[in-house]
């Protein structure tokens, strides 16, 4: 009873628009003084705030962070989508397809799924526009692009989850790379599919000398994205360090794209420093919510209530699958995964689940929440670089939102979609 009225306390805090870290470090606070008193309370702010976030592995985040700003800055991402719309822009629906494409390349080398929206919003909205896309397709396309970020490594949400699970975060990052791929398969297969029903023009076809070059501006992308993902793969280095060798590689991105002046190294840092801190803080209040959990004993509860059900295993995970959906309507991403991990986690293991594969189905899932109402922040994030109204955007995600269950019920179906990598990695 205790856990179910600090929950809806929590839940006011956050539809009260208090921000997600205070909310949930005021909720948890609210529930230890109710437990055990201003003891309990001193005991447990002594010790958790250096224990929750100095850990090795969160060393990741911040630094994945910060080689994302230095990419961003070093100009290289300008040309992304026009060169992929010169590779393939020919076909129906080809540059929305381009979009796409540049949508899994931002997400390969920044790991936010907002930024990576709004660069794509200034970069291909207009363009499709003007070939006569419509404003729904066009901004549908940019919107569930951009989510891409969420599961294509190095992905941040991937990594909070794997400090959260206390899973490995190689292979969780790993674990992202399938999935990532056949999500943008799928957004891409949808735009086609468009396309040919006509919301989509075809452009004129370009010669295999725009081609070449066009071939070109993927390369340091795809350079990078290999040093990243690619020493975590082959063994020759850890997630914090293949983070540590991307910032390295951002910033020589930088010294070679002329723009690596003390104004963008700066504006790099500062905004590094800003979302990390951010992080960081909801790492610390979601331990402290943590802690106050175990207090109540609620996750062993929830464990043996769900052992003691006689329903197959896989319809519980189903159950779950479902919840988060919803929750992603309503929340923040990262606020669902702190909150409520360490409680369905136990449960998905107790059931014999693994609970990488699970992971993924927990961020395929909130990438779905990203472009659904009330609060898709990547709709509102598009709506407002590109200026065109968020219903609008809402109705033009819902043919990606499809696609998007459809892949999320693939690694459902087939979890070594997700695993097979992982097996390289120890």
């Amino acid at each position: 009873m205790i856990a179910i009225t600090i929950s809806v306390i929590l839940l006011v805090l956050i539809l009260s628009k208090v921000p997600i870290p205070f909310a949930i470090l005021g909720a948890a606070g609210i529930g230890l003084l109710w437990l055990g008193g201003g003891e309990n309370l001193i005991g447990v702010f002594e010790v958790i705030p250096m224990s929750s976030v100095g850990s090795n592995s969160l060393a990741a985040i911040p630094l994945f962070i910060l080689m994302a700003h230095l990419v961003l800055k070093s100009g290289v991402l300008d040309t992304l989508f026009n060169s992929a719309s010169t590779l393939i822009g020919r076909f129906r629906g080809g540059t929305g397809i381009a979009a796409v494409l540049a949508g899994a390349g931002f997400a390969a080398v920044s790991g936010s799924s907002t930024a990576a929206a709004a660069t794509l919003a200034h970069t291909s909205t207009g363009t499709m526009l003007k070939q006569g896309y419509s404003a729904r397709l066009a901004s549908g396309t940019v919107a569930s692009a951009g989510t891409l970020a969420a599961m294509i490594p190095p992905s941040i949400l991937l990594v909070f989850y794997a400090i959260t699970a206390e899973t490995s975060v190689g292979k969780t990052l790993l674990a992202g790379v399938v999935p990532g791929i056949l999500m943008s398969l799928g957004l891409a297969i949808t735009v086609w599919v468009m396309g040919l029903r006509g919301h989509a023009p075809a452009t004129d076809p370009t010669s295999w000398k725009a081609k070449l070059v066009a071939l070109k501006g993927l390369l340091p992308i795809a350079f990078l994205f290999a040093v990243v993902v690619g020493t975590v793969f082959l063994g020759i280095a850890t997630a914090t360090e293949a983070a540590a060798l991307g910032c390295l590689g951002g910033f020589l991105l930088m010294v070679w794209m002329k723009t690596a002046t003390w104004s963008n190294l700066k504006s790099a840092v500062v905004g590094s420093v800003s979302s990390s801190a951010m992080i960081l803080s909801i790492v610390f209040a979601a331990h402290v919510f943590g802690i106050f959990l175990t207090q109540t004993q609620v996750a062993p509860t929830v464990v043996e209530f769900v052992q003691g059900l006689a329903i197959a295993p896989i319809l519980i995970i189903v159950i779950f699958a479902f919840i988060y959906l919803v929750l992603g309507f309503f929340m923040d991403q990262m606020a669902i995964i702190a909150l409520t991990v360490p409680v369905t986690l136990p449960v998905v293991e107790a059931l014999g689940f693994d609970p990488i594969w699970f992971g993924v189905i927990v961020i395929l899932l909130a990438e779905i929440g990203l472009i659904t109402p009330p609060l898709g922040l990547n709709a509102f994030v598009v709506s407002r670089a590109a200026a065109i109204r968020v219903e609008t955007v809402f109705m033009g995600s819902v043919p990606f939102i499809i696609a998007m269950l459809i892949v999320t019920t693939l690694i459902f179906v087939f979890p070594d979609l997700s695993l097979f990598l992982t097996t390289s990695v120890k």
